[in-house]
C-alpha cells in the first residue's frame, strides 16, 4: 500500500514538473526522417532490373524530451528504434527534420560545438559482448572516455575511474581485467560507466538489458534509476519488453515502421491505449490472474517493407479496426488531447469527411 502511494506521488511530483519544464524541453525533434540507400546486388540487378532504392527508417517523426524524465520508446524489431536514437546523437547524419538541443540544432552543429555536444548525449549500446574493446582494460577504456572529455590529469583520472567502478557496483580489481573476463551483466555496468564519463546529462539507452539474463535485468535497470536520480540524468529508453517500460518510463512513445503512432503519459497508454497497433502489443503482456488478463490480439500478415511504404495508414493491412478507404489513401494526422497523442483516423477529423 505505502509503495503504491509512493509512486503515485512520485507521479504527481513528475507531472507537476513537466508542467514547469513544458515551455524547455531538454531535446525536441521536428520532422525528423532517416532514409538509406539500398544498392542491389548483381543479381538483382541483372535478372529483376532493380535500380538503388531509399530505405524509410525514421520517416516525420516528432515529440519532445523534458529534463529529468525517462521516455520510453517501443515497437517490434526494426521498427526504426534504435535509428531514431542514433540520430538523436547524430551517429547517423538525418535526410531531413530538426532536432533542437537546449534551443541549438544539433544537425547544425560542427567541430567544437558538435564536441561539445557529444559530452552532454551518450549511449548505451544493445549488446554488451560487442560494444568493448576486447584488447583494452577496463582502466584504458574508461581513460580514453575521460580524456576525450579534455581531462588530462593522470591523477584526477585515476581518481574518477576508482569513483566510477564503485558508483556501477564493481570492485576496483576489475579496473585490470579484459571484457572477456566478466559477464554479460558486468560489462553492461562498465558500459554505463564509460557513457558516465563523459557527464552526460542525456542518455539513449538502446535496450540495455535485452540481451541480460532476467535476475540480471533488474539490477541494471535498478542501477540505472539510481544513477538518474543521484546525477539528474534524462533518458531515451528503448525497448520492446512493454512490462520494463511501464516500470522505468514517465511517458511511453509506440513507433511503427518508422513513424510514430501514440504518445503519452505510461499509466494513460497502458490503461487507454488508442491505436490498435499499441491495444495488440499491450495484449502480448503476460499476466497473473484472470482479472488482469487483457483479450488477446494476434496481428495477421507481416509487417510492410521499409522500401516500398504503403500510401495511407502503414498499419492498415494489419489492422484489425480498419475503417476503410481513408485507411488506404490518406496517411494519418498526428492529434492530441490531455497529452496523449495518436496517428489514426479513428481519432482524426478527416474520417468525417469522407
Amino acid at each position: 500500500m505505502r509503495n503504491s502511494i509512493v509512486e503515485e506521488e512520485r507521479g504527481n511530483a513528475h507531472s507537476l514538473e513537466l508542467e514547469s519544464s513544458a515551455a524547455t524541453p531538454l531535446i525536441e525533434i521536428k520532422n525528423l526522417k532517416k532514409y538509406f540507400k539500398r544498392r542491389p546486388s548483381i543479381l538483382e540487378r541483372v535478372v529483376a532490373k532493380e535500380k538503388e532504392s531509399m530505405v524509410c527508417a525514421v520517416d516525420d517523426v516528432s515529440f519532445q524530451i523534458f529534463p529529468g524524465e525517462t521516455l520510453g520508446l517501443v515497437g517490434e524489431s526494426g521498427c526504426g528504434k534504435s535509428t531514431l536514437g542514433r540520430t538523436i546523437l547524430n551517429l547517423h547524419g538525418k535526410t531531413d527534420g530538426k532536432i533542437i538541443y537546449r534551443n541549438q540544432d544539433v544537425t547544425e552543429m560542427k567541430g567544437k560545438q558538435l564536441k561539445e555536444y557529444r559530452k552532454q548525449a551518450q549511449i548505451i549500446f544493445q549488446n554488451p559482448y560487442a560494444s568493448l574493446n576486447p584488447r583494452m582494460t577496463v582502466f584504458e577504456i574508461l581513460k580514453i572516455a575521460i580524456a576525450c572529455r579534455g581531462e588530462k590529469d593522470f591523477r584526477i583520472q585515476e581518481n574518477e575511474i576508482r569513483t566510477l567502478i564503485d558508483r556501477v557496483g564493481l570492485s576496483q580489481s576489475h579496473l585490470n581485467h579484459y571484457p572477456h573476463q566478466f559477464s554479460g551483466g558486468q560489462r553492461q555496468r562498465i558500459g554505463i560507466a564509460r557513457a558516465l564519463a563523459m557527464k552526460p546529462e542525456f542518455i539513449v539507452a538502446d535496450e540495455p538489458v535485452s540481451a541480460l539474463d532476467v535476475s540480471v535485468q533488474a539490477q541494471i535497470l535498478n542501477l540505472m534509476e539510481e544513477l538518474k536520480t543521484e546525477l539528474n540524468l534524462t533518458y531515451l529508453f528503448i525497448a520492446h519488453d512493454l512490462s520494463v517500460v511501464y516500470h522505468v518510463s514517465e511517458r511511453v512513445a509506440v513507433m511503427y515502421l518508422g513513424q510514430m503512432v501514440e504518445l503519452a503519459e505510461t499509466k494513460e497508454l497502458f490503461n487507454n491505449p488508442k491505436h490498435p497497433y499499441t491495444k495488440a502489443l499491450l495484449s502480448s503482456i503476460p499476466a497473473i490472474g484472470k482479472e488482469n488478463q487483457r483479450e488477446r490480439i494476434i496481428l495477421e500478415g507481416s509487417v510492410p517493407s521499409a522500401i516500398n511504404k504503403p500510401v495511407g495508414c502503414v498499419f492498415k493491412d494489419r489492422c484489425f479496426m480498419k475503417i476503410g478507404a481513408i485507411c488506404d489513401n490518406v496517411r494519418p494526422a498526428w492529434t492530441s488531447e490531455n497529452n496523449h497523442g495518436v496517428a489514426c483516423h479513428l481519432f482524426s477529423e478527416e474520417k468525417i469527411h469522407v
